[in-house]
């Protein structure tokens, strides 16, 4: 009931069901005065995508027919190429996404040390969530709730599944694990958290600012050019998915 949620661009990732509700809650926050903003994106390799279908092409929505991971990787790109932060920028994740920053970060840190072995490894220890699933890609899926999860839930103080107050917080869990790791011996850098919150009308967005300060996160772990890992995580208050950077150290000098 404050004032105006205000963001420049909010790029939403898949065109299907989601995709389809959060474009449509966004015009209708804009339509209501509660967000400005100069367009949505929606980004699906799907030319007749659902959204596209449903809600058709606007003065403030566009639609890219694109695989969302070289979608962001020029996105993400250009912001972090630009001189300045502060871009307003902000992208609306699909629940059932691959862990897309992740996957950004670690091209980044490619890109940036040649020379040195960039990988993904499995995350150790235990964050101490009721649900906890490893991926075939090594990804991390970790949860506060053991039941079904209302559809768009906004993840209010009161839980709406379990009738009582959410006692938990997904950000405090994985710093708190982060502070536990060890890796060769050696802390885990991090975390380099991308946090998902309810912006407006039931829609959750993160910053593309906070995803460069992840892709900072990770060029100072491996600054010294010793091995380093960096936990990883794009997360709400209840759900997360994880995933653990690992920097191998430079070889003569030619991977710094």
């Amino acid at each position: 009931m404050g004032d105006p949620v205000v963001m420049r661009d909010v790029v939403v990732i898949g065109g299907g069901c989601y995709g389809t509700f959060y474009a449509g809650q966004l015009a209708k926050a804009r339509e209501r005065g509660k967000a400005h903003f100069r367009r949505v994106v929606v980004v699906d390799r799907d030319p007749a995508c659902r959204a596209r279908a449903e809600l058709g092409e606007a003065r403030d929505r566009a639609f890219v027919v694109r695989e969302w991971g070289d979608y962001l990787g020029e996105l993400l790109g250009g912001a972090a190429s630009a001189s300045t932060t502060g871009s307003e920028d902000y992208i609306v994740p699909s629940p059932l996404m691959p862990h897309l920053m992740f996957q950004w970060l670690m091209a980044r840190a490619r890109e940036r040390w040649p020379g040195r072995a960039i990988d993904a490894a499995p995350v150790p220890g235990a964050p101490g969530t009721p649900y906890d699933r490893t991926g075939a890609d090594r990804t991390r899926f970790v949860s506060f709730a053991d039941w079904i999860c209302p559809t768009h839930c906004i993840e209010p103080a009161v839980c709406p599944a379990i009738g009582s107050a959410r006692t938990w917080e997904m950000g405090d869990a994985i710093r708190g694990l982060t502070e536990r790791l060890r890796v060769a011996g050696e802390p885990v850098h991090g975390p380099a958290l991308f946090v998902c919150r309810h912006h407006v009308f039931g829609v959750g967005t993160f910053a593309v600012d906070a995803v460069l300060a992840g892709d900072a996160v990770v060029r100072a772990a491996g600054a010294s050019g010793s091995a380093a890992a960096v936990l990883v995580g794009t997360i709400s208050s209840c759900h997360g998915a994880l995933n653990l950077l690992t920097i191998g150290a430079v070889d003569d000098g030619r991977g710094r």
